[in-house]
C-alpha cells in the first residue's frame, strides 16, 4: 500500500509541474490546477484497485502528452517550420539589436 502512496504522490508531482510549466500559474489558468487536485482527492477514496490504477495510468499519460506537445513545438520552432512564430520573432530581434549595443523601440517589445 506504501508504495502505492509514493506512486501516486510521484504521478501528482509530475503533473502539477507539467501544468505549471506548460499551461501556466496565472490567476485565469487556476482551474487546470484545482481540477487536478479534485480527482487526486477523489481518487484517495475509491476503494476499487483497478480503478485507482487506470487514473494514475490516464494521469502518467496526460503528463507524457502536455510534455511531448511542448518538446514538439520547441522543435518545430528550431527546424524553422511555420508555426506561429511571433514570440520568436521577437526575442531574436531582441538578441540581434542587443548583440550591436541596441534595445528595440517599445513598440516592437511585448
Amino acid at each position: 500500500m506504501n508504495s502505492e502512496v509514493m506512486q501516486a504522490a510521484k504521478v501528482y508531482r509530475c503533473l502539477l509541474k507539467a501544468i505549471q510549466k506548460h499551461i501556466g500559474k496565472e490567476d485565469y489558468k487556476r482551474h487546470f490546477r484545482e481540477h487536478i487536485t479534485q480527482e487526486f482527492r477523489k481518487n484517495g477514496k475509491l476503494s476499487d484497485p483497478s480503478s485507482v490504477q487506470q487514473r494514475m495510468r490516464l494521469a502518467h499519460n496526460y503528463t507524457f502528452l502536455l510534455n511531448s506537445v511542448h518538446h514538439h513545438k520547441d522543435l518545430l520552432f528550431s527546424y524553422n517550420i511555420a508555426v506561429d512564430r511571433s514570440k520568436e520573432m521577437e526575442r531574436t530581434l531582441g538578441k540581434s539589436a542587443a548583440s550591436v549595443g541596441l534595445q528595440l523601440p517599445e513598440v516592437y517589445q511585448a
